[in-house]
């Protein structure tokens, strides 16, 4: 372990020889500026800034020696015959990657206003496309994910050798025929998802938004839109492109956005605009002045943004900065109001594609291995062709019969593995749609149903996943009583009794100055006290918010105010709240509820309604909002009867507990109301004198305006504000869980899965939630990791948490962004061990870059699941993707794999629907493979016996009919069974944590098979040839109908649990092969058939080959039985 301060010693070194100028630059920079503020501040200030600089500076200097030693190694023959070649093809490839891309390299930009020609660069169009493919790469691009599987590539080969005279063996369509089907279905699906993808695309692009020009309004598609132009957007419409807000509808110059698609969060955002813009008197004047805005260029960040908006036509030039609050991005919705806004980003550069990840083809597991273990198969088939000819003597022209033989054992590898296996998934996708315990199921990527059976890690979002995202108000606290749901009433009662005090003594003494503190003196003085402070808290709780009601009402958009102005009459049916956060709605919901209600709010005043129906009007001074680092939020308010100024403020219980006067009972109730799975509030106040104010607001302006460490100042001036604070209170508020989280939470993780919670919500609700879920046990500890920002810090962070054993890790995006920057290896090795992981803060791109992490570093397979846009990348990265149709949308839905309607269907989907997918697909794979190698083994022995000719065992349609009608619906039928029963599955979970382990398929069960598969085919070869008399087409005769009956048998040796539907494939089979015995007169004799010699030579060779393996597989049963059993007997 190295220190952090030794590091600092080394780097100034490191850096002047890396470095200098850029240092220099600094240095000078920082004295010019320092001089004019401060001579002696910029001492302490640089050392610090120079190991800052060294962190980042090419991850620190220990990298960089080792790696200026390697660019001196010699460039040789040999190097480049060693893999030089490798390195050179790669660099030659980005090399030209490059000089393509260079022109799209993303800039910052200059917008003016309503002057799209102006811009010095060509942006790209503003056209949403999700499409995979255009018209003229479909065909060429099925084909290739198609023949990239070895599988097919092996198959079209071998069709088409067919084509030359001298390697024909049978008949073309026993090679095409099945070829042809697999690439026709493939193609159909792929053609209909492609279509309903175009439909969707056009259906976005082709909507109708107004634009503004110079002669008046102009309809526009929307992918007609420009950088630049000047967009009007109405009410409920969706914004096409990233804009800066710059006039509204709206009197204060703001307006509420939806953009639950873009971050998933379902509360309103609050937009400002651009004060400049909103005050010119009339919608054209935005022509008459010359404008434009300055734009960083396109990020991922949804949550930032730097520009500034400069007026030149002023005297002198208005600047105005830009934040994120000026910003309207494309895939939000207008929630009220009308706003005009000017584009500044289109197209692929919007914030909401950027971070869109694009669809991925999913391949599963049990492909892949099947695909391997075709390719062992192909190995094995060229030995045995070239031991074959080897025994032949290489005479003549060896090399065709070599080739000939590889065609006669092409049946080891059978085209009918791909038929009956994608049978087998459209067949698995049906019987989840068709699922009664789970309805509204859709499955919408039918080639991955055993994937479900071999997830090791879920990844879950929590709005509207987890959670319900309702708010409701449960505990209030005033630290002698504690109010819960039941006893609301009382309080309510207190408000009525303490506002009917304050009118009673208005009205008899004018000039109180503070009537709400003089209640009646005959009551009792306890009482006094207790009631005085419900009021108190109650009322801080109605004003300290960001909370605004909404009218639906009759006079329109803006007459409502007015219309409320001109009666004083807000009436309750229409009116709604609107908050940038759940919590605060629930709060100034309850305050209503108990009496108090917020009628009314702009940018300066609020009033509230009394029980009496008396309306208080107060004056809002200043607001201090809240943010991720300081974790409360503040008011100033003036009341208008009193002018009194109190300062309220409330915030999460870390933050509070130094700002409040000592008490002893607050962290404890903290602690109770968070194991309830409560959010907690601390609510508290301070009464202002008008002096204090006003050196207050002084100093604030002041700090406002200082253009070094601005930010930290007003901090520091809000700060010496908020000492000694009289506390109120302490609210509780739950976030309530979807039906039945917590049981099926509990399943997954005995099943073990490991569950991972990625939210973009704050650190201290993630946490309550994952707490109040049964994410995290109640007997595990939490490891919450500390915010770190460079390497120092997160190196020391990850060595606290390794000494932590078994405890669930907390972690913010941006932390976890500096720890993958430099410790990405050590970092997701620590946090794979933990049981639980909850990462907060986390943008859509962090969410699919999480995944890929998993996916890299375990080789696990991952699930990921949520329900809004923001979860769309992560579910296109992960495995399998589950979508949720929630309150966000479908947009999530649409782009999973499967979608589903509550999150507790997802047991079910997985212990079952994953469990019998997985199982059922690895028999029938295997089972299809040994068809093939026991016909391929009694070609190899009949080769052998006549002098390794290089002539098929069985003709034509022996050969078609073998794979497809005689055999085809027992084998297939194997898609019906199952080892366990629905219910034991969801009983004992634990049986899930063997799926994963990968047994059902592996090279041990598939290297058995293949001994069955030589055992059989031997036997029934040589009992044939033992038992046959004069003539060859006995052994034919005789040979394949004990094929047949031994493949039936096989069938119901494997089958764990029979279904109606498997005997009547195993008899209708067999119906069909006696049946065509009569047609086949060019194969078989028919009068020998029907003798009595035929019938037991047959029954002998079959018992022969099938009788062995019943009687291993009870003793196995028997001594060994598997897990599943135990349960079930």
């Amino acid at each position: 372990v190295y220190s952090p301060a030794k590091m600092a010693d080394s780097i100034p070194l490191h850096l002047v020889r890396k470095n200098s100028k850029k240092i220099a630059y600094y240095n000078s920079g920082r004295h010019t500026r320092y001089e004019v503020e401060d001579e002696s501040s910029h001492l302490d200030e640089m050392p610090l800034m120079m190991s800052e600089e060294g962190f980042e500076n090419d991850e620190s200097d220990y990298h960089t020696l080792p790696r200026a030693r390697v660019s001196q190694r010699k460039y040789g023959l040999g190097w480049f015959l060693l893999g030089g070649w490798k390195v050179l093809c790669t660099s030659c490839c980005d090399w030209l990657a490059n000089t393509c891309r260079r022109k799209k390299e993303l800039k910052a930009r200059t917008v003016w206003l309503g002057c799209p020609e102006k811009c010095e660069e060509k942006y790209p169009r503003n056209a949403i496309k999700n499409q995979k493919y255009n018209i003229f790469t479909f065909v060429p691009g099925v084909l290739y994910q198609q023949f990239k599987l070895f599988l097919n590539l092996y198959f079209l080969v071998v069709s088409c050798s067919q084509f030359m005279s001298s390697l024909k063996i049978g008949y073309l369509y026993t090679y095409w025929a099945p070829l042809g089907f697999v690439l026709a279905v493939t193609m159909v699906r792929e053609a209909v998802d492609e279509v309903r993808r175009c439909r969707r695309d056009k259906e976005m692009n082709s909507q109708m938004y107004s634009k503004l020009t110079v002669r008046g309004k102009v309809q526009v598609k929307s992918s007609d839109i420009e950088v630049g132009d000047l967009i009007i957007v109405e009410k409920n419409q969706r914004i096409p492109a990233d804009m800066i807000f710059l006039r509204t509808s709206e009197k204060n110059g703001s307006c509420f956005i939806r953009t639950d698609q873009l971050d998933g969060e379902t509360d309103w955002k609050l937009k400002v605009a651009v004060t400049c813009t909103q005050r010119l008197p009339a919608l054209g004047d935005l022509f008459s002045i010359n404008a434009y805005v300055y734009a960083q260029k396109p990020q991922l960040d949804i949550h930032s943004f730097e520009g500034n908006f400069t007026r030149e036509d002023n005297d002198p030039p208005i600047h105005e900065s830009l934040s994120i609050e000026n910003t309207l991005w494309a895939s939000t919705v207008v929630a009220s109001g009308t706003v005009i806004g000017v584009v500044i980003y289109t197209g692929k550069e919007t914030r909401s594609v950027l971070n869109t990840s694009h669809a991925k083809n999913k391949v599963g597991l049990l492909d892949l291995e099947l695909n391997s273990l075709t390719k062992a198969l192909f190995v094995a088939q060229v030995v045995l062709s070239v031991v074959m000819v080897a025994l032949q003597g290489f005479v003549g022209p060896w090399y065709r019969n070599l080739f000939r033989f590889i065609l006669l054992f092409s049946y080891i590898i059978p085209i009918s593995l791909r038929v009956n296996l994608d049978m087998g998934k459209a067949a698995y996708g049906w019987m989840i749609m068709k699922d009664e315990n789970i309805p509204g199921t859709v499955v919408r990527t039918s080639t991955i149903p055993e994937e479900l059976g071999r997830l090791v890690y879920l990844l879950t979002d929590k709005t509207g996943t987890l959670t319900q995202n309702e708010m409701i108000f449960k505990r209030l606290h005033l630290g002698t009583v504690s109010y819960g749901t039941d006893t609301m009433d009382e309080i309510q009662s207190h408000i009525i009794q303490s506002y009917a005090q304050v009118i009673t003594q208005s009205s008899g003494n004018s000039n109180s100055s503070t009537p709400s503190r003089k209640p009646q003196q005959s009551a009792p003085k306890v009482r006094k006290s207790v009631s005085s402070r419900i009021h108190e808290a109650v009322k801080a709780i109605a004003l300290c918010h960001n909370v605004t009601p909404v009218y639906e009402s009759h006079a329109g958009v803006n007459g409502e105010t007015e219309y409320a102005e001109a009666d004083q009459d807000f009436s309750d049916e229409n009116r709604t709240y609107q908050a940038s956060s759940p919590d605060e709605v629930a709060l100034v919901q309850w305050t209503e509820s108990v009496g108090l209600t917020l009628v009314n709010r702009d940018l300066t005043s609020m009033q509230l309604k009394t029980p009496g129906g008396q309306i208080l009007t107060f004056y809002i001074l200043q607001i201090f909002p809240f943010t991720s680092e300081s974790k409360r939020m503040g008011i100033i308010v003036r009341e208008e009867d009193t002018g009194d100024i109190t300062f309220y403020m409330k915030g999460a219980d870390v933050a509070m507990a130094s700002i409040v006067q000592y008490n002893d009972w607050l962290e404890e109730e903290c602690g109770n109301m968070a194991r309830e799975g409560l959010r907690t509030l601390v609510v508290a106040k301070k009464h202002l004198s008008e002096e204090q104010y006003q050196d207050f607001e002084n100093r604030y302006n002041q700090a406002k305006l200082s253009i070094h460490d601005r930010s930290l100042k007003v901090a520091a001036v809000v700060e010496s504000l908020e000492r000694e604070m009289e506390l109120l209170c302490l609210t509780g508020v739950e976030d309530q869980l979807q039906a039945d989280v917590r049981p099926t939470l509990e399943l997954l993780r005995n099943a073990g899965i490991k569950i991972w919670m990625l939210t973009g919500d704050k650190l201290e609700t993630a946490t309550c939630i994952a707490k109040s879920s049964h994410l995290v046990s109640r007997s595990q500890d939490i490891h919450i990791f500390r915010p770190v920002s460079n390497r120092g810090e997160a190196h020391l962070e990850l060595n606290a948490f390794r000494r932590k054993h078994d405890c669930a890790l907390v972690i913010s995006g941006d932390s976890l962004e500096v720890c993958l920057k430099y410790y990405e290896h050590e970092f997701v090795e620590l946090a794979c061990q933990c049981p639980a992981v909850v990462c907060c803060r986390c943008s859509p791109t962090q969410k699919a870059q999480i995944v890929k992490l998993l996916q890299q570093h375990t080789g696990k397979r991952t699930c990921a699941i949520g329900d809004g846009g923001n979860d769309v990348s992560m579910i296109q990265a992960a495995d399998c993707g589950i979508g949720i149709e929630g309150k966000e949308g479908k947009q999530a839905s649409l782009a999973a794999d499967f979608s589903i309607s509550q999150f507790k269907h997802i047991g079910r989907l997985l212990m079952v629907h994953g469990r019998n997918s997985y199982k059922r697909s690895a028999a029938l794979g295997q089972f299809v493979m040994h068809r093939g190698l026991i016909i391929s083994t009694m070609q190899a022995v009949f080769s052998s016996v006549f002098y390794f000719a290089s002539v098929p065992l069985y003709q034509g349609f022996l050969m078609v009919g073998y794979a497809t009608i005689y055999t085809m619906f027992p084998v297939f039928s194997l898609v019906l069974d199952q080892d366990v029963k629905p219910e034991t599955a969801l009983l004992y979970p634990e049986l899930y944590k063997d799926l994963t382990k990968g047994r059902s398929l592996s090279f041990k069960t598939f290297l058995i098979w293949v001994l069955i598969s030589v055992y059989q085919g031997g036997i029934l070869m040589y009992g044939a040839l033992v038992l046959f008399e004069s003539e060859f087409v006995h052994v034919v005769a005789i040979s394949f109908t004990a094929l047949i009956l031994t493949e039936l048998l096989m069938v119901a040796l494997t089958i764990r649990t029979w279904h109606w539907l498997m005997i009547v494939g195993e008899f209708l089979s067999l119906g069909c092969y006696v049946a065509s015995l009569a047609f086949l007169n060019e194969y078989f004799d028919v009068a020998f058939i029907a003798t009595v010699a035929f019938l037991w030579k047959v029954s002998a060779i079959t018992v022969v080959s099938c009788l062995p393996l019943y009687i291993i597989k009870y003793l196995k049963r028997k001594f060994s039985p598997p897990s599943y059993s135990k349960l079930t007997s």
